[in-house]
């Protein structure tokens, strides 16, 4: 599967008025827009197998990906799982509690599936979206600090955003030396700036009829996390 080029701008929710998207999972609208991620590629997937949703068919056919998660994108991986039972703890497969066994076995063999960057983005950017999805989608088994960091730095990732390893560790610092009660505001303040910053660079780079990454990004990259990578 080759991923489009991104056309996705920084807008806001109409619910949470935070960037659409970084509200979820405790905004239903930002939740919705998050879980449309996964449930877009999927329905695009069962017309190709020409099935219908719902019924043995649909199930089968998420038993066979689930199975051989190295065949398949990640948000095919992910629409997957959430189709299956867990024999374990009864939640969607994959999204059971901490500790729970075949949930944790499921979410570290998803991990083999391909990313595959949208061209013109940063190579990592498809890696970056598909961990903080899986964080803001299964928010149980991570700190509050970061589903805080990696819920409000997915919309940006969405418009093709990749931080470098200094805007993120500044990030990470102003997260820890916050106190717990001005924690959310600092960091919604930093990731304010880097939006802005990366609006504006986008802006001058269109306008001077160049890409806005890196002139040697390649047109897409495909590739796997391998099990266990998540990061």
């Amino acid at each position: 599967m080759v991923r489009q080029e991104t056309d996705f701008t920084l807008r806001r929710c109409t619910e949470c008025r935070g960037h659409a998207y970084g509200g979820a999972p405790g905004c239903a609208v930002c939740r919705d827009l998050v879980d449309g991620i996964i449930e877009g590629e999927w329905s695009a997937f069962l017309r190709q197998w020409d099935t219908h949703a719902g019924g043995d068919q649909e199930r089968a056919l998420a038993e066979m990906v689930a199975a051989e998660p190295h065949r398949h994108d990640w948000r095919i991986v992910d629409a997957a799982l959430d189709r299956l039972v867990c024999p374990d703890c009864g939640d969607r497969l994959a999204r059971g509690p901490v500790g729970c066994p075949a949930c944790d076995l499921a979410h570290g063999f998803r991990y083999a599936a391909i990313e595959t960057d949208r061209p013109g983005v940063p190579p990592g950017n498809e890696h970056a979206i598909r961990v903080n999805v899986s964080v803001v989608r299964r928010p149980q088994v991570t700190s509050e600090s970061e589903v805080l960091v990696r819920r409000l730095m997915l919309p940006l990732l969405l418009a093709g955003f990749l931080p470098t390893t200094e805007q993120a560790q500044r990030v990470s610092a102003l997260m820890r030396k916050s106190p717990p009660g001005r924690r959310a505001q600092s960091v919604e303040r930093a990731v304010e700036t880097l939006a802005e910053d990366f609006s504006r660079t986008r802006r001058a780079a269109r306008a001077g009829g160049s890409s806005p990454t890196s002139p040697d990004t390649p047109a897409a990259t495909r590739r796997r996390s391998g099990r266990g990578r998540s990061r």
